[in-house]
């Protein structure tokens, strides 16, 4: 039995990519045009993670503008100023702000999934946004005419049928992204935010089977974004025991940047469930450095310890660039940690009597 390895999305996107993302804003090129760059580089991403030796692949994300705004990006009832998100050096993200009702999708994620599949040999994962992350849309002084409630009966409607047409089409798991999960604690600390999140993620895995939540997962981090994060400094012990409630197969937890794995690791172990997989970051994003393999091995030995082998997986901290216009990251290093995960997996696995 090998330890499965699976990347979490984002790749930095080609210079390329975002010029013309830009020439197309600006009205220099046609969406063909466009388009036709995203194609390319999708069709180069996929290529290249299955040259590291992936079994699993994503499309890097090439065609997001971002991991969480891509369902809404160019939407007619949306504006910029909504909750900001503060970094750690000090830049900011403005999360977009709901302006009418109703809500609707203008492209959910299966859509980037058809593509990726369109090139790849192997099996391709897809990571979604979370209900909880969305939720920041619907402004805090409501909507006239259009109420909360009808807004998360939306919301809801449009994210199952995007994860149940994800799984139809044979996508090897759906990833939900669950970075606001530390970053509610850094907003309330008495983590009344993050129960409502809970309870509003649930609400939606409650609409699959058993079944088909072991093709699910969460994935958990403190941000990443220009080599910076928003929530580092969040204490694994405050998320991990409502984290472990949500309600999927598979969960996906940065620890490579942890200033104290073995304490994130202690944590893990008490709150994980018998049915749970947990897939350790041994990747270090916002580190320039490319890890040797066998740093990896030795991240994964030391996961070994707490984790029990058949619930035990490996991946990246965060994705790569999870905003489009991030070049904090080069390709290159992206895909150069990427070849060291999976080459680390093996040996820790070789190690371990897995192989």
């Amino acid at each position: 039995m090998a330890i499965p390895t699976e990347p979490i999305g984002s790749i930095p996107r080609p210079p390329a990519l975002i010029e013309a993302a830009r020439a197309f804003e600006s009205g220099r090129i046609s969406q063909a045009e466009l388009h036709s760059h995203y194609e390319s580089a999708v069709q180069d991403t996929v290529a290249r993670l299955e040259a590291t030796g992936s079994s699993v692949v994503t499309d890097g994300e090439q065609g997001k503008d971002s991991f969480v705004t891509y369902p809404i990006h160019g939407l007619g009832n949306i504006a910029t100023n909504g909750t900001p998100i503060l970094f750690a050096d000090g830049h900011v993200r403005q999360f977009p702000r709901l302006t009418k009702g109703p809500f609707g999708y203008r492209t959910p994620a299966d859509v980037y999934l058809d593509t990726a599949q369109r090139y790849a040999h192997v099996p391709v994962k897809q990571a979604i946004a979370s209900p909880s992350a969305l939720s920041f849309l619907y402004p805090q002084e409501g909507i006239r005419g259009y109420s909360r409630e009808e807004y998360f009966d939306d919301l809801l409607s449009e994210q199952e049928g995007e994860i149940r047409r994800c799984l139809e089409k044979g996508a090897h798991a759906v990833q939900i992204d669950f970075t606001e999960g530390r970053l509610s604690i850094r907003f309330d600390p008495t983590r009344r935010l993050l129960s409502s999140f809970i309870d509003l993620n649930n609400l939606l895995l409650e609409r699959f089977s058993a079944e088909q939540r072991k093709r699910m997962g969460i994935h958990t981090c403190a941000g990443a974004d220009r080599g910076s994060a928003h929530s580092e400094g969040v204490d694994y012990a405050a998320l991990l025991p409502s984290l472990f409630e949500l309600k999927v197969g598979n969960f996906y937890v940065q620890l490579a940047s942890e200033p104290d794995r073995e304490h994130a690791l202690k944590t893990i172990r008490k709150f994980m469930k018998a049915d749970h997989r947990i897939f350790v970051g041994v990747i270090n994003v916002l580190d320039p450095r490319v890890e040797t393999p066998e740093e990896v091995r030795d991240r994964i030995l030391q996961a070994a310890k707490y984790i029990p082998l058949d619930q035990l997986g490996t991946t990246d901290d965060c994705g790569f660039a999870p905003f489009s216009d991030d070049t904090s990251r080069s390709r290159e290093t992206a895909f150069a940690k990427i070849r060291a995960r999976v080459a680390g997996t093996r040996l820790a696995a070789r190690v371990l009597g897995m192989e």
